[in-house]
């Protein structure tokens, strides 16, 4: 793209929302602080943003929007890009709905680590929800770690879309509250079992019948 076409993050920004609506210019410049993209300066200073520009930002947007990879893996395969190397297709996959628990179960997802920042900037929630996910202890790092999993980013990802609806946390409350009933319930008919060979597969089949009849129970209501 010759220097008069450049375009300044202003005008990048409506290419991008069409297909990343929650994209914002912080989240730009955040990329650029942490030296995964590098657009040119103009002689006053602001920031040109080519064609190729944009393009590894739909990349970078796509890796973790589609396969939740931290930044870091991300900057390893904009460096093997660089050097003209294939990077790896990526493995993780989206974190999955409840249509798909049954198949999730049995899938050998790879594990999602990631600090605080990373988890705000995937999940694209507000550093302050996270705060108060938090301190009602529905968002925790690994145990014994300071690590976010996978758990961790499917409970932010879901507050940031249900805070479209006009839902906040005291919603969330009301759902953990759900969860703990269930898992209580799941507790007790496992104690017989818990000394058993295959006492981790029966917990987990359990719990898949528990999510999946819980979210066909909520379809058929909401279709009354």
């Amino acid at each position: 793209m010759p220097p008069d076409q450049r375009r300044s993050i202003g005008a990048i920004l409506p290419i991008l929302k069409a297909e990343f609506p929650d994209i914002t210019i912080s989240k730009i410049r955040f990329l650029e602080s942490e030296g995964l993209i590098s657009p040119e300066r103009a002689p006053s200073g602001y920031r040109r943003y080519s064609q190729a520009d944009i393009d590894r930002l739909r990349y970078i947007l796509r890796m973790q929007r589609d396969h939740y990879l931290p930044l870091k893996v991300i900057r390893d395969h904009l460096d093997m890009m660089d050097r003209g190397v294939e990077p790896p297709v990526p493995d993780t996959p989206a974190v999955p709905g409840l249509a798909e628990a049954e198949e999730d179960a049995s899938s050998d997802h790879q594990p999602i680590k990631l600090t605080k920042r990373e988890l705000i900037q995937v999940s694209g929630l507000s550093e302050a929800t996270l705060v108060e996910l938090e301190r009602q202890q529905m968002v925790l790092p690994r145990r014994g770690s300071m690590y976010y999993g996978r758990e961790a980013l499917m409970i932010c990802v879901v507050a940031r879309k249900m805070q479209g609806y006009g839902m906040d946390i005291r919603h969330l409350r009301a759902i953990k509250q759900s969860a703990e009933r269930e898992s209580g319930m799941v507790e007790q008919a496992m104690a017989p079992l818990r000394h058993r060979q295959q006492a981790g597969e029966h917990l987990q089949e359990l719990t898949q019948l528990v999510i999946q009849a819980h979210a066909a129970l909520m379809y058929t209501l909401l279709q009354r």
